[in-house]
């Protein structure tokens, strides 16, 4: 048994090593995320095969024996260039092996690989919740809460030891003394949540490519995130020229043509942050995709909100510009020169790509806020 155990550890030593080898190449693909179960991923791991030998037919011939010139190939099944002949019955060289990586252990790959910081929540973030947990039995209470097997002991008991209790006749009836009832005590249960408001353009020039650009994105955020947090809310905004909160699958599937108005989006994260995620309970982080593209006389006023009532609350405000060869591509530059490009809550990243993918999302979690 403990040969198997350590062999499992080696084994998955082995596929964490991989993983790291390979991480860019996962971020920047969306493959993992369709494997995404309740709190594991399966990942396709290319060649972990065991070594072992092969051994050829007997009597075959040993090693220069035989007829046969310099340089011709060796084996069998005729020209190996063709690519013809029978079905074989060996095992191709070739396959990818799905192992199942929780996603604590996928961001703490993540983390390492990107050399992110612990995010430090900030202090007033900390909400106490009071609990009620049973652990202790009263002589008094409320019939709901009676204690009826250490109720009926204590009637037999009792019943036995006054010679009451007749085996021919087994019954027992409890008494006022005899009454158990469950009693709890109230225990304090820290606990640090976070809100992650995702906001995207689903104007015409979005296409599906840049919004799978963006939901890859997002299942690495998440996945960080939620290892930092004991809970995560997750919220969905999208706009165009007018914003709405959404789930999540109408939020990466929406594709409208209007216009673009980003204020409208600041709008609606505004007033959800102060409806429902007061910044003194929430750790609180804002994700904006977008093409580049906004309405000109509109960019004052999403400055006025994102400045005034969105940047004071969070602890992260994160823009990601994605390149679409219908966006103008301004608005990104439009921000650095109002707000400057180092903001203590605000992150300016340009995502060319999907290869682009890895570089953002350490630009956007490194400061560990």
């Amino acid at each position: 048994m403990l040969t198997i155990e350590r062999d499992l550890r080696r084994f998955r030593q082995i596929v964490r090593g991989r993983i790291r080898d390979n991480l860019r190449k996962y971020v920047t693909h969306g493959e993992m995320i369709g494997r995404k179960g309740r709190d594991l991923v399966s990942i396709p791991v290319p060649q972990l095969d065991v070594p072992h030998f092969r051994f050829g037919d007997n009597g075959a011939g040993g090693v220069g024996q035989g007829d046969g010139e310099e340089g011709q190939p060796i084996g069998k099944g005729g020209n190996p260039q063709q690519g013809h002949g029978p079905a074989g019955s060996d095992p191709g060289s070739g396959h990818l092996l799905e192992v199942e990586l929780s996603l604590d252990e996928l961001a703490e790959i993540l983390g390492e690989e990107l050399e992110l910081p612990r995010i430090e929540p900030r202090g007033e973030a900390a909400i106490v919740q009071q609990k009620a947990k049973y652990n202790s039995i009263r002589q008094t209470g409320p019939e709901s809460l009676r204690h009826f097997k250490r109720t009926y002991l204590r009637a037999l008991r009792r019943q036995i030891s006054t010679g009451v209790y007749e085996p021919d006749d087994p019954r027992v009836v409890p008494i006022k003394a005899d009454k158990q009832y469950r009693s709890w005590n109230t225990i304090e249960h820290p606990q640090v949540n976070a809100a992650v408001i995702y906001m995207m353009d689903v104007s015409g020039s979005m296409t599906d490519e840049q919004k799978e650009i963006v939901r890859t994105e997002a299942f690495w955020l998440d996945t960080w995130l939620a290892s930092q947090y004991q809970g995560i809310e997750t919220r969905y905004i999208i706009h165009d020229a007018v914003a709405k909160e959404v789930d999540e699958h109408t939020f990466y599937h929406t594709r409208e043509s209007g216009g673009t108005r980003i204020s409208s989006a600041y709008k609606v994260a505004a007033q959800l942050i102060e409806q429902q995620l007061p910044p003194s309970e929430w750790n609180l982080y804002c994700f904006q995709f977008s093409d580049g593209d906004n309405w000109g006389e509109d960019n004052e006023e999403a400055f006025r909100i994102l400045g005034d009532k969105l940047l004071p609350s969070v602890n992260l405000f994160c823009y990601g510009q994605v390149e679409s060869p219908y966006g103008s591509g301004e608005f990104l530059g439009h921000l650095q020169n109002h707000f400057g490009e180092e903001h203590d809550s605000l992150i300016l990243s340009e995502i060319a790509d999907k290869e682009a993918i890895y570089d953002s999302i350490k630009h956007f979690l490194g400061k560990g806020r």
